[in-house]
């Protein structure tokens, strides 16, 4: 998948396609988008820190940052240099469940990888993985093998810019983090 392109292209693309991290993951089934004139976006207004440099490399590597100093959050950079990224949300578990329910200490597949939090903890993902490319190990992403049933919302959890509709989720998912609220 080429990266180094609008998140906007990039983010409904990622729905349908699988990821896995040393051979543990799933399908992608619920992403947000995140671009550079976007003011919840961690690189908006062309602010570099120590925390955010990942989101200004080009196209194709990892940014990771930790959410309330709790939870790592895993998010797909895109673009070429300007801070725009995909925040992966929830995956379906396909891969290395056993390694999924250790690491959460549940056994529900659908509560293992259903929100940014557990999706990291599920794949072991931690500051480590920030800055590393996609298409090397430990990551492995594989485009969708048929066509999805995408389907659009606004993002959630956040305050600034939250009513744009860029949060994409496969359809009738119940690996979801949270459900799409019907159109009117």
């Amino acid at each position: 998948m080429n990266f180094r392109r609008s998140v906007h292209e990039v983010a409904p693309e990622l729905i349908g396609a699988e990821l896995y991290v040393d051979g543990v993951g799933g399908t992608i089934v619920e992403v947000e988008a995140y671009d550079h004139e976007d003011p919840a976006a961690h690189g908006f207004g062309n602010r570099r820190t120590a925390r955010n440099a990942s989101m200004f490399l080009p196209g194709g590597h990892v940014y990771v940052y930790r959410s309330y100093g709790i939870h790592w959050c895993l998010n797909l950079v895109c673009g070429e240099e300007e801070a725009s990224a995909v925040l992966v949300r929830a995956l379906e578990p396909l891969a290395g469940l056993d390694e999924m329910r250790l690491r959460r200490g549940v056994e529900d597949p659908r509560l293992l990888c259903s929100g940014p939090g557990r999706l990291c903890q599920a794949l072991a993902i931690t500051r480590a993985h920030d800055g590393l490319p996609l298409d090397a190990p430990p990551f492995e992403l594989r485009a969708s093998r048929a066509p999805v049933d995408v389907v659009t919302g606004t993002r959630i959890g956040i305050t600034k810019a939250a009513e744009r509709p860029w949060r994409y989720g496969l359809g009738g998912s119940r690996f979801l983090s949270r459900p799409f609220r019907a159109s009117a």
